[in-house]
């Protein structure tokens, strides 16, 4: 019988080695899928976003026809916002940083063309302008609650794998830091369109 002493033991040893290794790549998966889920939460919102725009400009091109080059700042600056597409599950800081970019240009432009818009009292008069700027509103604290809820998936997650010895398995199972979002300089806030309409 005390031959076997060793093999049990090592067996019990072997079975808590592979229910560690077990728990942890699942819950690393489980917390990747996560910032995949919310990371599509994050496209969306800023989709929504950019699809508000064109219905923006439609009405207002009424109103305010002789902006077109603002107009067209706007046009490029959407463009180039909808053509960056991200893997949520390979987001490297460089990528992330360059998203960011590109949807801040479209705010600032975004932005000058609803200070444009201030000039016209009939088109922020218009039912449909107003309907649209309370839901580019409700857009973007959409777009903020959701960059926080991605940051806050973003978390767990780098924790579980930086810690050890987790961090051992990490690296031989190629589990990497995610990015968060990072608030740009004088950005502590989502934009709010009332700065740009009347009260």
């Amino acid at each position: 019988m005390k031959k076997f002493i060793p093999l049990i033991i090592l067996a019990v040893f072997a079975i808590a080695i592979y229910g560690w290794v077990k728990g942890f790549y699942n819950t690393a998966i489980t917390e990747e899928e996560s910032i995949g889920e919310q990371w599509a939460n994050v496209e969306s919102s800023y989709q929504r976003r950019s699809d508000l725009i064109p219905n923006l400009m439609k009405v207002a091109e009424r109103y305010a026809e002789h902006e077109q080059e603002t107009f067209v700042k706007v046009i490029e600056a959407r463009s180039k916002a909808t053509s960056i597409q991200i893997d949520p599950s390979n987001i490297t800081p460089q990528q992330l940083q360059q998203f960011q970019q590109a949807q801040s240009g479209l705010t600032s432009a975004l932005s000058r063309l609803l200070a444009v818009f201030e000039r016209y009292p009939d088109l922020k008069a218009n039912e449909n302008y107003k309907e649209l700027m309370n839901e580019l509103e409700r857009t973007e604290n959409r777009i903020n609650v959701e960059r926080n809820r991605f940051n806050e998936k973003v978390t767990p997650y780098n924790n579980h794998i930086r810690q050890f010895p987790g961090n051992i398995l990490a690296g031989f199972f190629n589990f990497e830091k995610k990015t968060r979002f990072e608030a740009e300089k004088g950005a502590e806030k989502a934009p709010d369109v009332n700065d740009y309409i009347s009260k």
